[in-house]
């Protein structure tokens, strides 16, 4: 399989060193960043090539992966896909936008294309993707070390010093599609349990910031006619990027095994 990786960050490092070392049956032929020194310079450790993005879309390609950034998604991947390149997102979040996900989705069907959406950071999508349709509630709770929320927009309207939290305080309330957009590069787990689910408006959030963990902590309940389901992960931050869990660059590895082993396992 031949990929092209768009975003040269922690999540990008992760998954072009699993190619590296062989544990996924693919060949990285690019790389593209909005830094073009980061872009370079990361083509230059693994082995690989630099392109602008109107080049990569003339190569010839399995797969376009995201792993950039919200706004990535927004511009790069309809290109992607008229380009008839398949694609996977990681940053979900942008997908709350309901004329995105369908632009999207309307032309990966109209070109025969795969959209895929790894589970990112967070445990039971399986089982809420399989209960979806007899879900009455669903409720997602983020805790984070407080220094991995800096910089979120949501700030620039509620100014707080996280230096100063010193215990664990709840710092939004609210839906999933309100969510992304105010946590960017905190909150993509909420827009993927939310499309695996039932919907960004009706999924809920809570985000606490809590200085005496060092993981990032994902706790979900889903309830409905089918039950009550739980799920827990403490995640490792990123080495390279708090506001990312290892589990998230994980979760894209695994699904590029998923697409290229004949076993499939799984929901």
């Amino acid at each position: 399989m031949k990929i092209a990786l768009i975003g040269c960050g922690s999540i990008g490092r992760v998954i072009a060193r699993h190619i590296n070392e062989n544990k996924i049956k693919a060949e990285l032929k690019c790389v593209y960043d909005i830094d073009t020194k980061k872009a370079l310079e990361f083509a230059e450790k693994f082995h690989t090539e630099y392109r602008d993005f109107d080049e990569i879309l003339k190569q010839e390609l399995d797969l376009v992966l995201e792993a950039a950034s919200q706004q990535a998604v927004r511009t790069l991947i309809p290109k992607a896909l008229k380009a008839k390149k398949n694609v996977m997102i990681m940053s979900t979040g942008a997908l709350v936008d309901e004329r995105l996900l369908q632009e999207i989705g309307e032309l990966a069907e109209k070109n025969k294309l795969k959209v895929y959406l790894p589970s990112g950071a967070i445990a039971g999508l399986d089982g809420v993707k399989s209960a979806r349709d007899e879900i009455e509630r669903v409720v997602i709770k983020t805790t984070k070390p407080p220094e991995s929320l800096e910089g979120a927009p949501f700030f620039e309207k509620h100014p707080m010093d996280l230096k100063e939290i010193k215990k664990p305080t709840v710092i939004y309330e609210g839906p999933a599609e309100e969510a992304v957009k105010l946590f960017p590069s905190n909150i993509n787990v909420a827009a993927s349990l939310s499309l695996a689910g039932i919907g960004p408006k009706k999924t809920r959030v809570q985000i606490i910031a809590d200085p005496g963990i060092k993981s990032n902590v994902h706790e979900i309940i889903a309830e409905g006619r089918f039950g009550v389901l739980k799920t827990r992960t403490e995640n490792v931050p990123s080495p390279d990027n708090p506001k990312t869990s290892y589990l998230a660059a994980l979760s894209a590895v695994a699904t590029l095994k998923k697409i290229t082993e004949p076993i499939q396992v799984g929901t």
